[in-house]
């Protein structure tokens, strides 16, 4: 796997947080590791985006790149076309990210949004840029009630598109999970046929960064460079 897709399904639900945890357990696991964000939203011209958010956790050695940015918290169309700024195309994407795994192990290219979310006017998607790369997708979701609709929907989007799911982490794991929580654990890989790689605990980015590159191996899976496990997990949070 040299080009992981990180995906989800909405905003807002620790996409970032898992990128930066994938890149800080790949590095220390000895691989080099560059982020690629293609679409920046809602951020202005001289504010740090969501790759240097990656940086400033994963550690300085994390290669970050990012495509467009647009100033409105909008979709990357929508944001594009009210800002007159140019859109991003699959072909971009894929290419950028080539350019990188040429000299990186390991390449995490996190979208904005959902899978589906329009990058221009012809209404391409992140999906589309995964078909192009021959890249597995990782789903990012949320704990809560709501969130098994959802996942269903994204992995089911990704087998009509033939893409390879990875699997599935929770964005941000509360430190009292209810009982919709913890029922979702177990319920999750079932709805999307998908593995559960992980969990990242809620406030996982309060610390300092060093205490996070520490963290961050145990709350994810093997296939994500890391030692958690699901069923030890499972056993702490019994539904």
């Amino acid at each position: 796997m040299s080009v992981l897709i990180v995906s989800g399904t909405g905003t807002e639900i620790g996409k970032t947080v898992v990128t930066s945890a994938i890149a800080a357990a790949a590095q220390a696991g000895g691989l080099s590791v560059a982020v690629l964000k293609p679409a920046q939203t809602g951020v202005g011209p001289q504010e740090p985006g969501d790759a240097a958010e990656v940086v400033r956790l994963a550690g300085p050695s994390v290669t970050a790149v990012e495509l467009a940015r647009y100033p409105e918290p909008l979709a990357p169309d929508t944001a594009a076309r009210r800002s007159g700024l140019a859109t991003l195309s699959p072909a971009d994407v894929a290419q950028a990210a080539e350019r990188l795994s040429a000299d990186h192990d390991l390449v995490l290219v996190e979208g904005a949004g959902g899978l589906l979310v329009r990058f221009d006017e012809a209404g391409h998607t992140l999906a589309d840029a995964a078909r192009l790369l021959g890249a597995p997708v990782l789903v990012v979701a949320p704990a809560g009630l709501g969130t098994l609709n959802s996942t269903a929907l994204t992995a089911e989007a990704l087998r009509a598109r033939e893409l390879t799911g990875l699997g599935v982490v929770v964005g941000s794991w509360p430190a009292a999970p209810d009982l919709a929580s913890r029922c979702n654990l177990a319920d999750l890989p079932k709805v999307s046929d998908l593995p559960l790689l992980g969990a990242v605990p809620h406030g996982a980015t309060a610390g300092s960064p060093a205490d996070f590159r520490a963290a961050a191996p145990s709350w994810l899976a093997e296939p994500l460079y890391g030692t958690w496990s699901a069923r030890s997990f499972l056993a702490t949070w019994p539904a």
